[in-house]
């Protein structure tokens, strides 16, 4: 079974499912859904499109050279079946597969970092900007913390002088 990819969006094509034009110099275009074959004949560019691969990879966000994408390139060369050498070729591909969600995972992490670098420092400058409202709000807890002490000093000389 051939899993192809659409030449629009590069998400999967299964067998039997999407669309094929084939243009006058007999190259071949496969797409997933209609929505990518209508986009292409407008002439859209899928860099443009932001639920395309090809938008997010060249706006990195998502990984675009990897030792781990050369195994998805179609390899054209017949060779004789070996039940060793298939079972070695799918552990191979499951290393490969846990291999590039690694990378991924830690590709998305350091991107993220940046945001978060940038709303620590905008949540500083915000603190910083309205910090007489913090200030304010201490200065009045410390004041009712004095107020209360006050008044139980004050019962505790007035038990004392009625004792007494």
């Amino acid at each position: 079974m051939r899993i192809e990819k659409c030449y629009f969006c590069s998400s999967n094509i299964y067998p039997g499912h999407g669309i094929q034009f084939v243009r006058n110099d007999t190259k071949i275009f496969r797409f997933c859904r209609s929505k990518c074959h209508k986009l292409f004949k407008k002439k859209k560019n899928p860099r443009k499109l932001r639920w395309t691969k090809a938008f997010r990879k060249a706006h990195g966000k998502e990984l675009t050279m990897d030792k781990t994408f050369e195994f998805e390139k179609r390899k054209h060369v017949a060779t004789k079946y070996n039940r060793t050498l298939w079972n070695d070729t799918i552990k191979a591909i499951r290393r490969v597969e846990e291999i590039r969600t690694k990378r991924q995972n830690q590709f998305i992490k350091n991107r993220l970092k940046a945001g978060l670098k940038l709303t620590e420092e905008s949540t500083k400058e915000e603190v910083q900007q309205s910090i007489h409202l913090v200030q304010d709000s201490t200065v009045a807890a410390k004041a009712k913390l004095a107020q209360k002490a006050r008044q139980t000093s004050k019962v505790v000389h007035e038990d004392m002088e009625t004792e007494s």
